[in-house]
Order: structure tokens, then C-alpha cells, then sequence
């Protein structure tokens, strides 16, 4: 096992179009991280420079303590798992999961222990003998694994490895890739466009936009501590609800005003926050999290740090363990090109405009609510959990990676 470091990591192709730049990442050993972003962001290109498959433009890969800039794929001991399985389809299971340990001259008994190991790991016993035509999906891409998992190698690099598998599979093969991890503790580095997936598995997750690094961290801290409008609008499913507000103090206290609404802002929030004070009496952005609303009655005594929003539910979606309630604000969706960015996320189901002046916003309610299309109700939302942005930069007011920006 091994840590990989990124210093300062460049990929510009031919025209100057830059696919990465200035990555740096460190990936500690042993750890499962995530790289995620839409389509485009760089981050199966930062995937395929630390395999080798790309040459890097500017900057240094370490694996372990080497330098492995001008070594090819074959030297540097990793291990790929890709999107379309690549199994050889003339080849058995078992001949598919020792073909490249026979390619390294491997002692035959050593192949044997190896490959009934790494097809006892993953309930593939029964189908040794079987070719890839006559599995499922799932089982071809628990092969693929396997195939990575006999290596033995430093990390392993996986390109979008469930992309391919239907819902239901995705879930399962999720949980038999965070067992393994937890059961072989190889540095693994994993990319998705999927951020449920992200996270789901990583232990920290990286996300780049347009090829730079917005904010490497836990998932918990990328949901609830966002470094800017890329990173709140695309993590969290849905997507976090976002509208031009006012920040004021008067009588009654601080508090955000928008489309007829009053939010009160807690003391403590202005604490955590270092610098939202200055923003009292001009406009920023606000974010909520749909998981933040909840409906009025159902909150006992919604004391302090709850506040009243009452909306008319245009559509409800009944999803069993709760109920996304889809309502209109009366003011214009927010127009910023971090917040667009983050809508184009291939597996969407964000917070999109109706019409021109009014935007759509989401509440994810509990499943026993009896809200339906049409009606009326009175939601409550934790104060205490409202997202601060900069309209004009996008960055999160007061976090502590923007202070002295």
C-alpha cells in the first residue's frame, strides 16, 4: 500500500485546452478517495495521469515515496478497474482473474491461492468456470475487481466502475466495495459523476470543476460546509435550494428577507461565521437544504432556530421513507455561473426555474405527512443550518478556507 500526492499537476492538450490544472491532492495510505464532478471536470484525466495512460504536462505524481512521472502503467503497481468490465470474453473467470499474474511469470501454486482468495471475497466461487457472456452485469464487474484484487498492488484506480450496473445493483455493489476496502485497506482512488456514490464510499471526497480542485474533505463536511455555490449546489440530493436575499438587523434581530419571507438569523450563526456581519444590509445569496424544511406540525414545540415558511405544494413526491414537497418562491432563480455549473450534473434532479420570475424549491418532508398537490402547508426550517454566499464571487461567507479572500 502507498499514499499518492499531486504537486501541482497541469494537463494541456494539443490547442492549450487545459483538462487539469494546478491539481493538488494528497491521498492518504490506505484510503478510499473519491474524485467527483460533471462531465468534463478533469477527473478521470487526473485518474488516468496517475496510472500512467496519460503523460502529465506540468507538475509531479508520487506513489508511495517515487516519483512516477516518466514511468509507464506497467511499473508503477497499481491496479485499473474500468466502466466497461475489459475481460477478455474467450477466457474463463478463473483464467480472466489469472492472466496478468501469468503474465508476471507468477509461481502456479501462488496464482491458485491467489485467485480462490480474491473469488472467495467475492462470491464468485460458483461461476470460475463460466465465461463473461454468461454473467450478469454485477458479476462481471465483481470479475473485473477480482482481477484487480489478485494484483496485489499499491492502489487501486477505479474509472466509474458501476456506471454500467442498474439502480438496484449499483446500491449492492456500493456496500461489496466498501466492505472490501474496509477488509483490505488498499489506497483506492475511485471517480463518479454520481455524488450519491461519492458519498456514499469515499472517506474524503475531491471535487474538481473544470479541472481545478474546489474543496477536498469528508462527504458530512462538504454537505454541510460548502466552500462555494459549485460545491452546495452539486453535492446533496436534491440540491440545495438557493435565492437572492437581503441580510438586515433591526428590532426584532438579524435575519434574511427574501420573497416575502423572514428568516431569522441566530447569534451564534454570525459566530461561526466570521465576516457575515459585514454583510448586514446588502444582498448575498441564500442556501437551504431541502433535508433543513420540515412540516410545522410535525416538529415538537419548533422552538428556537425553527422559522415558518407557509407555501402551496405544487408537486409531491412520495418516496416511501419521506416526501419531496416542490413548491414557488416569488423571486427569480438564481443566475450565477457556479450555480449552472452545478445543474448540469449528469444525474441531476435539482432546483430548476418554472418561469422567468418565480424559482422552484424543494422540502423533503416526513413520510407520514399528508401534504398533497395544491394545498396549502406550513413548513418549518432549521436556522440554524442556512448557507451564506457572496453573489458575486460564490464563496461561502465565513468558511474558513475564503477568510482574507
Amino acid at each position: 500500500m502507498a499514499s499518492i500526492v499531486l504537486r501541482n499537476v497541469d494537463k494541456i492538450y494539443a490547442g492549450g485546452v487545459k483538462a487539469v490544472s494546478g491539481l493538488n491532492l494528497e491521498i492518504k495510505d490506505g484510503e478510499f478517495m473519491v474524485l467527483v464532478g460533471p462531465s468534463g471536470c478533469g477527473k478521470s484525466t487526473a485518474l488516468r495521469m496517475i496510472a500512467g495512460l496519460e503523460e502529465i504536462s506540468n507538475g509531479e505524481i508520487l506513489i508511495g515515496d517515487r516519483v512516477v512521472n516518466h514511468l509507464p502503467p506497467k511499473d508503477r503497481d497499481i491496479a485499473m478497474v474500468f466502466q466497461n468490465y475489459a475481460l477478455y470474453p474467450h477466457m474463463t473467470v478463473e483464467e480472466n482473474l489469472a492472466f496478468g499474474l501469468k503474465l508476471r511469470k507468477m509461481p502456479k501454486a501462488e496464482i491458485q491461492k491467489r485467485v480462490q482468495e480474491a473469488a472467495k471475497m467475492l462470491g464468485l466461487e460458483p461461476y470460475l468456470k463460466r465465461k463473461p457472456a454468461a454473467l450478469s452485469g454485477g458479476q462481471r464487474q465483481r470479475v473485473a475487481m477480482g482481477r484487480a484484487i489478485v494484483r496485489e498492488p499499491q492502489p487501486f484506480l477505479m474509472d466509474e466502475p458501476l456506471s454500467n450496473l442498474d439502480a438496484k445493483l449499483r446500491v449492492s455493489m456500493r456496500a461489496s466495495l466498501k466492505q472490501l476496502h474496509d477488509r483490505l485497506r488498499v489506497t483506492t482512488v475511485y471517480v463518479t459523476h454520481d455524488q450519491v456514490e461519492a458519498m456514499t464510499l469515499g472517506d474524503r471526497v475531491c471535487v474538481l470543476r473544470d479541472g481545478v480542485l474546489q474543496q477536498v474533505d469528508t462527504p458530512q463536511n462538504l454537505f454541510d460546509n460548502p466552500v462555494n455555490l459549485f460545491v452546495a449546489g452539486f453535492m446533496g440530493s436534491p440540491a440545495m435550494n438557493f435565492t437572492h436575499a437581503e441580510l438586515i438587523r433591526d428590532g426584532q434581530g438579524s435575519a434574511v428577507v427574501f420573497a416575502g419571507y423572514r428568516l431569522p438569523v441566530p447569534d451564534s450563526t454570525f459566530q461561526a461565521k466570521p465576516g457575515l456581519d459585514g454583510y448586514i444590509g446588502r444582498k448575498i445569496i441564500l442556501g437551504v437544504r431541502p433535508s433543513d424544511f420540515e412540516e410545522a406540525h410535525s416538529v415538537n414545540g419548533h422552538g428556537a432556530g425553527w422559522a415558518h415558511m407557509k407555501v402551496k405544494a405544487d408537486v409531491t413526491e412520495e418516496l416511501g421513507s419521506e416526501i419531496n414537497v416542490l413548491f414557488t418562491i416569488d423571486a427569480p432563480p438564481v443566475e450565477h455561473e457556479a450555480t449552472q455549473a452545478a445543474r448540469d450534473r449528469s444525474d441531476d434532479d435539482g432546483t430548476l426555474p418554472l418561469t422567468g420570475d418565480k424559482s422552484l424549491w424543494t422540502a423533503r418532508v416526513n413520510a407520514r405527512s399528508h401534504v398533497r398537490p395544491g394545498e396549502e402547508v406550513e413548513l418549518v426550517v432549521d436556522t440554524h443550518r442556512l448557507h451564506f454566499f457572496d453573489p458575486a464571487t460564490g464563496l461561502a461567507i465565513g468558511h474558513p478556507a475564503n477568510i482574507g479572500r
